[in-house]
């Protein structure tokens, strides 16, 4: 235990080797160096070069193939004409469904208005709704009627859009598929698209200055309208026509407002079914471990004897 280690083994002391001196690089300028002009700096595409050139030729080859279908399309020759409607004056356009609306209950939500003569829900190629519909009514005021009072109404959890058919009425309409179409959910940027339900927000002055003023948005014809006894169909413009848009505006907030107050109270009803049945089960659990542990006495008792 006491036994001294082996003693260190010695090494000899590390000798620095002298390093070169430093020199220039003129011995290289002459005979390594390039003398002749370089070529021209090739340009590379960075990625956000390169995004923004795929969007460019996706939105002209879309551009390009909207005109090529806007071109065989015609609203009076549908591809299925049996389910076209009869009357285009007479017919509503409502936008924004829930994919489980049926048409019963469409029906239901826009029968109180006046009898429905023919009802459309769009389907596409697999028999799926695509979340619009066509409802043609039997008289025009009926029409013009849902037109200013269901804007906005909510149906199956969705607020609905609803406007005429422009497709026979507008000339030169494109529907939004082609690039056409009113909304304003997909007009640009942020700051320009609505991200309200409806067609104009009760809070956003200028889409409602806009709609009041007779804008984009035309207004059902009577039937005086088609044959010029007015001025000319969908007209915007005038103190009658502002005084309607107003009086159209108004009901359809105080419309909102009351479906508001509506879903609050389901809402409230609601919860307090949930409490209810949620105290229900809470007294039939307490119940029955109060009958368990009586049966557990019962139990005991009976083996003590």
């Amino acid at each position: 235990m006491f036994e001294p280690s082996a003693p260190i083994t010695y090494k000899p002391a590390i000798v620095k080797r002298k390093m070169p001196a430093y020199t220039g690089l003129a011995a290289f300028v002459k005979d390594n160096f390039e003398t002749t002009k370089p070529e021209p700096r090739g340009t590379y595409e960075t990625p956000k070069m390169r995004q923004a050139r795929v969007k460019a030729a996706t939105e002209k080859a879309n551009a390009e193939k909207c005109e090529l279908l806007l071109a065989d399309w015609d609203p009076n020759k549908p591809e299925k004409p049996d389910q076209v409607t009869s009357d285009a004056y007479k017919t509503l356009f409502v936008a924004r469904l829930s994919y489980d609306t049926t048409e019963k209950k469409l029906r239901r939500e826009f029968e109180q208005f006046g009898p429905i003569k023919m009802l459309r829900m769009v389907h596409d190629d697999e028999e799926k709704p695509r979340g619009y519909a066509f409802v043609e009514y039997e008289r025009e005021e009926d029409m013009r009627e849902a037109y200013k009072r269901s804007d906005g109404r909510k149906i199956d959890g969705r607020r609905v859009v609803v406007d005429v058919e422009r497709g026979r009425t507008v000339r030169k309409w494109k529907p939004r598929r082609f690039g056409g179409g009113l909304g304003q959910t997909r007009k640009g940027g942020k700051d320009v698209n609505v991200t309200t339900s409806g067609r104009v927000s009760s809070g956003d002055d200028r889409a409602r200055s806009s709609y009041s003023s007779g804008g984009d948005r035309p207004r059902p014809v009577s039937t005086g309208d088609r044959y010029g006894e007015r001025p000319s169909a969908y007209s915007g413009g005038g103190d009658r026509d502002r005084d309607r848009d107003r009086d159209r505006d108004r009901d359809r907030d105080r419309d909102r407002d009351r479906d508001r107050r509506d879903d609050r109270r389901d809402d409230r009803r609601r919860d307090d079914y949930d409490r209810r049945d949620r105290d229900r089960y809470d007294d039939r659990r307490d119940r029955d471990r109060y009958d368990d542990r009586r049966r557990d006495r019962s139990r005991s008792r009976d083996r003590r004897y």
